[in-house]
């Protein structure tokens, strides 16, 4: 697949970020995210190539009501440390609504005529087990089913940390979709934040849309 696909599309960005449990988190916790924050200014510079109006960022917010995600449109690299600062994540968070915020926000554009040729990829980044997984597998399916085309939408989960409840989650995703879930197409691709070089991240998005 060329590079020619990951032009003319909208990039989302969903950071789905919790605080750190003093019972309960890893000593590697507060530097796999501090890895994952200069890997997400990489991404967005890299999404800037194919997206130069700027992506669309979702971030958890404590201070947040609406789903704890707080939106920035046409968001460039050099305001990404500035939305970090700005945002201190929730104890607890519910993925599904940050989820579902993207996939209709991208919906509501499509049918408006707003959205570009070649569609839309959501990248999201996730620290641990998701509340409500079965209704993320079906608001997956369902967005799918509004899909005209495999490549019109692709969603890439990128697990920041090592917990394994949220790594067989993801796997499930990447793998069953269509095979358990029934999904009309796949359109999930996830990896580990660890197994995503700086230099690999267009063949990362590729992978999203290709899977």
């Amino acid at each position: 697949m060329s590079e020619v696909a990951l032009d003319n599309r909208d990039y989302t960005v969903l950071v789905a970020k919790t605080a750190p449990s003093t019972a309960y988190a890893s000593p590697k916790f507060h530097q796999s995210w501090s890895d994952a924050h200069r890997a997400i200014v990489t991404l967005v510079q890299k999404c800037e190539t194919f997206d130069p109006d700027g992506i669309t960022i979702y971030i958890s917010s404590k201070d947040h009501a609406a789903g704890l995600f707080r939106q920035y449109r046409h968001v460039t690299s050099n305001v990404i440390e500035e939305i970090f600062n700005e945002n201190y994540p929730p104890e607890t968070l519910n993925l599904l609504d940050g989820l579902s915020i993207a996939l209709t926000d991208y919906f509501t554009r499509k049918q408006a005529g707003q959205t570009k040729p070649n569609g839309e990829m959501i990248v999201v980044l996730i620290d641990g087990e998701p509340q409500d997984r079965m209704e993320i597998v079906k608001t997956i399916v369902e967005a799918a089913e509004q899909l005209d085309s495999d490549h019109e939408l692709g969603i890439g989960f990128v697990q920041v940390g090592n917990d394994l409840i949220a790594r067989g989650f993801l796997n499930s995703l990447d793998d069953d979709l269509r095979s358990r879930a029934g999904a009309k197409f796949d359109i999930v691709h996830t990896q580990t934040l660890d197994n995503i070089q700086a230099d690999c991240l267009t063949e990362f998005l590729k992978d999203i849309i290709r899977d």
